[in-house]
């Protein structure tokens, strides 16, 4: 099987999918984000990339905001993160992180989860956090370590689909986000004319009940990993499910780290 494209497997748009195969882990990732994060209570703040709503409601819960808008570029997002989090103080809006939709200087923090490495040009949308901030406001985002095989079953899936089909390591989003690691992002915070920017290692423990539960996610097609699988054969799936479970194990739970790189930084006053 050729491959020229990973883009072609980047289906975000399911919620629910995504929810199965990578929401859970979000939503355990934001909470460590908001502890190292440690915002003050009583704040305005904007998310960029909402996606199915983990981090949202992880700052409802934790942080105490005076407001919350809550923006993603997806429409289907959008609608499913307000669905499941009607009735709080958060609002949701579709909007373009490279052109927010909000006056200069009008938010305490801005926060963007897991989303920077889907932004076509991220040195502009790191330009618009900074203008829609207040003095002294809080810039704050975090990315997966996709290039240190920080999320363990992903890295996992794609060394094996690369055994049996070597342009599936194209797909690997790795190589496909090169800028996700410490250096990277302190280098498009520079080109933003980001200062003082603190960047630290997250992780949390992802952890299957049993080998058919780590497999089930793949199957959704929701991400490039399950929309490259549902794209193969079903002999080709059936070697590839085969090859996973000796990569990882049939028998028992399977535990594998899932890592992220956080950064914060103050707008100047």
């Amino acid at each position: 099987m050729i491959v020229t494209s990973g883009a072609m497997f980047d289906s975000w748009a399911a919620g629910d999918n995504y929810e199965t195969y990578m929401g859970r882990w979000s939503r355990q990732i934001a909470a460590e984000f908001l502890r190292w994060l440690a915002p003050a209570e009583g704040l305005d703040w904007l998310e960029i990339g909402c996606g199915s709503g983990a981090l949202t409601s992880a700052i409802l819960n934790s942080c105490a905001p005076a407001s919350l808008l809550a923006t993603d570029n997806s429409s289907d997002f959008v609608a499913h993160a307000k669905a499941h989090l009607s009735g709080t103080r958060a609002e949701f809006r579709v909007a373009d992180a490279q052109a927010l939709p909000l006056q200069d200087g009008t938010v305490d923090v801005v926060a963007s989860a897991l989303v920077l490495n889907f932004v076509p040009d991220k040195v502009a949308a790191l330009v618009e956090m900074q203008r829609v901030l207040r003095s002294d406001g809080l810039l704050s985002l975090y990315v997966w370590d996709y290039p240190g095989g920080g999320i363990g079953f992903i890295d996992a899936f794609w060394k094996a689909a690369a055994q049996l089909d070597p342009a599936a390591a194209e797909l690997d989003e790795g190589k496909r986000f090169p800028f996700c690691t410490a250096e990277g992002l302190a280098a498009l915070c520079g080109e933003a004319g980001l200062k003082d920017v603190d960047v630290a290692a997250i992780e949390i423990m992802s952890e299957f009940p049993d080998f058919e539960a780590f497999w089930h996610p793949f199957t959704l097609g929701a991400g490039p990993a399950p929309g490259y699988c549902m794209n193969l054969d079903e002999d080709r799936r059936a070697d590839l499910k085969s090859l996973l479970a000796e990569m990882v194990g049939q028998q028992g739970p399977v535990r594998l780290p899932a890592r992220a790189w956080a950064l914060r930084t103050r707008k100047a006053g």
